[in-house]
């Protein structure tokens, strides 16, 4: 893994590990990557996620959800906002991703929120990545 961009990073482990019909995948720990797995899981994305207390750091194992015919829930998901090119979304540009069946994750000043709740709480912020 490289140290660039341990978001993207994440990303491309859990596409990866969908891809491959694995059932959890394991990434090192962060704080904003808890926070972004968090939003995952609150939209049905993703399964549990378990901090793991391992040496010589923490990880986070998610496991991954998959339909009734074992399709992934995930059907894409991609980096928005780089270390190179950051992308910014007041609370008017953050409109629903295909008609709502896809999201936005945010870095807010109160958090890492989907955009479905940026829109709630009227709250811009730092558009991390898209889901769908």
């Amino acid at each position: 893994m490289s140290c660039t961009d341990p978001i993207a990073d994440m990303l491309t482990v859990i596409r990866n590990g969908l891809s491959a019909g694995k059932t959890s995948v394991t990434v090192p720990h962060s704080l904003i990557k808890v926070g972004l797995l968090q939003v995952l899981k609150s939209e049905g994305f993703i399964g549990q996620i378990d901090v793991l207390d391992t040496k010589p750091a923490k990880t986070i194992k998610v496991a991954l959800k998959y339909g009734p015919a074992g399709e992934a829930v995930i059907q894409s998901i991609r980096r928005v906002s780089t270390a190179g090119k950051r992308e910014y979304a007041g609370r008017k540009d953050l409109k629903p991703i295909i008609r709502g069946f896809g999201i936005s994750i945010v870095s807010t000043s109160r958090g890492i929120l989907s955009d479905r709740d940026c829109r709630k709480q009227k709250l811009g912020g730092e558009v991390l990545c898209i889901v769908q």
